[in-house]
């Protein structure tokens, strides 16, 4: 599982730096070094936060019968 989260081939992205925060108005990152700039910016200051990352969502499929949940 930590291999899927520190995945070397994810791309910069401002938006998953510790030193940027998304902002409520527009689709821009409020950073500590260099202002605002754009979501996908990327600079020499850029560390990864991996709780800033959003999972995908996946599709569960409903094909259960009654019997799946009886002891």
């Amino acid at each position: 599982m930590a291999k899927k989260l520190f995945n070397k081939k994810l791309s910069r992205h401002c938006e998953y730096c510790v030193h940027g925060t998304a902002s409520e108005y527009a689709n821009e990152v409020l950073c500590k070094k260099h202002g605002i700039v754009e979501k996908q910016d990327s600079c020499r200051h850029y560390t990864y936060d991996p709780l800033k990352r959003e999972p995908k969502k996946i599709k569960i499929e409903n094909n259960f019968e009654p019997q799946d949940f009886l002891l």
